[in-house]
């Protein structure tokens, strides 16, 4: 399955033109199409699909030092400077890093007192682990990532889609190393298992029909009623 991948400029109107893909957004010499399979994975998912946490302020842990009780922590915050305090360990610069990697800098700072400590850091509570769903779903709002969230999952957790849902015109935005993408999903198409039920990512954003997220696809739309495959793009904004 090949969905087309295009950036898009707000700053001319757009029209679609023809070409051997299918239909192409034209609108300047901003647009750029090109062909991939899905919108780009967040940063820190590795290349076995796993999600590597970054954590960030305000972000509670659990601290755990094997056999030293009194040097554990069973949940701990991070300040909103990123940084954390662990006893005898001190305070940390936690924010940017993964869970293994504040485990690695506390056993560091811990070398001084004990002899191969073992530290292990979970996460207790994130800030920053959630998705917005917004739009036409029974109850907008933003609500956390629970292991391999897909599209469908992220709506039922927003109590499912509203009386007026438009499902053939699903949004969902995503960041990546700065770059703004957005991609155009058929919520309707993935149910009768046209095509896989894409997986999001904490911090993205859906938003389901009727909305003004949709406008910026009103011109396809017009042109293929019918999303058989996901249409994926990459926002450029002029400066």
């Amino acid at each position: 399955m090949i969905s087309r991948f295009l950036m898009l400029s707000f700053a001319t109107p757009l029209a679609l033109a023809g070409c051997a893909t299918g239909p192409a957004l034209v609108g300047g010499p901003a647009v750029q199409v090109l062909d991939t399979a899905e919108l780009p994975a967040p940063k820190q998912v590795g290349a076995d699909g796993e999600l590597a946490y970054i954590i960030g302020p305000l972000d509670k842990l659990s601290v755990t030092v094997l056999g030293l009780e009194e040097l554990s922590s069973k949940e701990v915050q991070v300040d909103t400077a990123g940084r954390v305090a662990v006893p005898l360990a001190g305070a940390i610069d936690a924010g940017g890093k993964t869970p293994s990697q504040l485990s690695s800098m506390i056993e560091g700072r811990l070398r001084a007192y004990v002899r191969n400590p073992q530290v292990t850091v979970n996460i207790v509570d994130s800030a920053r682990n959630v998705i917005t769903v917004d739009g036409q779903v029974r109850e907008p709002g933003i609500y956390p990532v629970i292991g391999e969230m897909t599209l469908m999952r992220a709506v039922a957790s927003a109590k499912g889609a509203g009386d007026f849902a438009k499902l053939r015109e699903v949004v969902v935005f995503r960041k990546v190393e700065g770059q703004q993408y957005a991609a155009l999903y058929n919520l309707d198409a993935i149910r009768k298992g046209v095509y896989d039920d894409p997986r999001v990512y904490p911090s993205d954003i859906v938003v389901v029909g009727d909305s003004p997220a949709r406008r910026m696809f009103s011109e396809i739309l017009k042109i293929t009623p019918l999303i058989t495959t996901p249409l994926v793009t990459l926002i450029a904004y002029r400066r």
